[in-house]
C-alpha cells in the first residue's frame, strides 16, 4: 500500500506552494538584475552587435535562470514537505514476496 503524501493535506500544501511562489518571486527579481547586468556589460564592452543579439542574450539568460530556479524550487518543495519520504518502491515489495 502506498502511504499518503503530506501534500495531500490542504493546509500543508497551501503553505508549501506559498513558500514556492515566494521563492519564485524572489528569483524573478534576482534574474532581472542579472539580465540587466549582463546586458550592461555587453553594451559597455564596446562590441558592435545588433539589437537581436541583446534580445537573444537577455531571453536566454532569463529562461535558463528561471528554469533552474523553478526546478530547484520543486526539489525544495518536495523535500521540505516530506513528500520524498512517502514514495515507496513497489518493485522492491514484489521482490520480497517472491
Amino acid at each position: 500500500m502506498v502511504p499518503d503524501s503530506p501534500l495531500e493535506d490542504p493546509d500543508k500544501a497551501a503553505f508549501a506552494w506559498a513558500r514556492y511562489k515566494r521563492l519564485m518571486k524572489f528569483m524573478v527579481g534576482v534574474t532581472l538584475a542579472v539580465v540587466a547586468a549582463v546586458l550592461f556589460y555587453l553594451h559597455e564592452s564596446g562590441s558592435e552587435v545588433s539589437i537581436h543579439f541583446y534580445i537573444a542574450t537577455g531571453l536566454g539568460v532569463f529562461a535558463a535562470m528561471m528554469l533552474t530556479a523553478g526546478l530547484m524550487g520543486l526539489v525544495f518543495l518536495s523535500s521540505g514537505t516530506g513528500h520524498d519520504e512517502s514514495v515507496t518502491d513497489l518493485m522492491d515489495e514484489r521482490n520480497r514476496r517472491d
